[in-house]
């Protein structure tokens, strides 16, 4: 009996570019298996699957989560700077945020 094979999308994105790959796994298959079918390590050696974070369309998921059909697979880049430790520097600093991105300073 032949293995079902179900269809999922490999995605990775750098600052300048974005890359979705078609691939196709078999039913059962986890996020990991579906990554290394997919053939984008071979192409990005910077991915590191150990420390790169993972999801599912936006959600963080670990490897072994199993993926289903025409699910999008996300590999997350780290981030430069956090966020939070922006605002803290920030407000350390005395700087007054500005709100909805006009000059009027509230």
């Amino acid at each position: 009996m032949p293995e079902t094979m179900i269809p999922v999308e490999v995605a990775f994105a750098l600052p300048e570019e974005q890359v979705i790959l078609d691939v196709e796994v078999p039913s059962g298959s986890t996020i990991e298996q579906a990554i290394r079918e997919s053939g984008i390590l071979e192409h990005y050696p910077q991915i590191e699957l150990g420390k790169n974070k993972v999801g599912i369309f936006g959600k963080l998921a670990k490897l072994d989560s199993p993926v289903r059909p025409r699910d999008r697979v996300e590999i997350y880049r780290p981030l430069i700077a956090d966020p939070k430790e922006v605002r803290k520097k920030r407000a350390a600093e005395g700087k007054k945020m500005k709100r909805g991105g006009g000059d009027i300073e509230k």
